[in-house]
């Protein structure tokens, strides 16, 4: 497919970048824009390379929502054409029929969506944003439902996932106002951490999705994201959940092996590149210096194999 309004690329670790990319019209909504969306997610669920997702806007925006000049056009012909055709990809699909909807989809997926929400975020884009596993966002960001200030009620299932993320009153503020607020004063629950700029957002962003795709195994985070996602209607007892997870299958040990191939690298590398920074720093030492330093590693050396022998008399005796 030819991406006009958005584009994505998938980096070394299999970490997947998927911008919203009309700048030069604040990466507004539009249905082809929706239609390329999803062909982007139909790719990266049928690449095993890919780990993670993480969606955000080009530019200042992550998306202001709906674009009005796509709206006028539906109001000049009399309807709406959302764009997709009968032809649009459908990713997650088939995984729960509660899924197979608009924007709810991305709870199918195989792999982690990660919204970093760069800039302004309104109406569908909100939505979208929310529907994704995890929220990141730069603190100036302004979002808003939008929807009750163009006299419509609360679109996508916003009204029965928002009081899930941030509490009953706090969503019935934002879908009952429709009020703007900054990423800095939004509710506890809507995001999982804010950063001061767009650049540490999208660092910090970058910097935890390649974590995911290189420290954990994917079978474990696509059968702990279905767990989740089967018990967030709250109808799931605690002892379902129990089964459900009892009756996974059983972990891929080649994959197990490989992430753990992959931290051992990482933890060898940085152990050497720490040693290296560490011998220039103690050969600056003075003689006096160098005693304090190892006086303090012997003492941390005694401490550690005092606690190792706590604990294997601890595990043979049986706790």
């Amino acid at each position: 497919m030819e991406l006009r309004n958005t584009r994505y690329e998938i980096d070394d670790v299999g970490v997947a970048t998927v911008w919203l990319h009309r700048p030069e019209r604040a990466n507004a909504w539009t249905g082809h824009l929706h239609r390329e969306y999803r062909w982007i997610f139909s790719q990266l669920e049928a690449n095993p390379r890919v780990r993670v997702a993480v969606v955000t806007g080009t530019g200042a925006h992550f998306s202001v929502g709906a674009d009005s000049q796509a709206l006028d056009v539906g109001v000049s012909r009399g309807y709406y054409d959302p764009g997709l055709g009968a032809e649009a990809a459908n990713p997650g699909y088939g995984v729960r029929t509660d899924f197979d909807h608009d924007l709810a989809w991305q709870w199918g997926l195989r792999f982690p969506v990660i919204a970093a929400v760069n800039g302004g975020c309104a109406g569908v884009a909100f939505s979208l944003a929310c529907f994704c596993d995890m929220r990141f966002g730069a603190a100036p960001a302004k979002l808003t439902t939008a929807a009750p200030k163009l006299g419509l009620p609360a679109e996508y299932g916003l009204s029965w996932l928002l009081p899930r993320l941030v509490g009953v009153t706090a969503a019935a503020d934002l879908l009952l106002s429709g009020r703007t607020f900054t990423a800095a004063d939004a509710p506890p629950g809507l995001f999982n951490a804010v950063y001061d700029t767009r650049e540490a957002l999208l660092d910090a962003v970058g910097d935890y999705a390649r974590r995911i795709a290189t420290s954990v195994g994917p079978n474990a985070v696509a059968q702990t994201k279905s767990a989740r996602a089967a018990g967030r209607d709250n109808g799931q007892k605690l002892h379902d959940a129990l089964a459900a997870e009892l009756a996974k299958p059983e972990p891929d040990l080649a994959a197990v092996a490989a992430v753990a191939d992959s931290v051992h690298a990482a933890n060898q590398s940085l152990r050497q590149g720490v040693r290296a920074q560490w011998l220039q720093i103690y050969a600056t030492f003075s003689p006096d210096q160098k005693a304090v330093v190892r006086d303090a590693l012997s003492k941390q050396l005694a401490r550690m194999e005092a606690f190792g022998a706590r604990m294997r008399e601890h595990m043979h005796s049986g706790g």
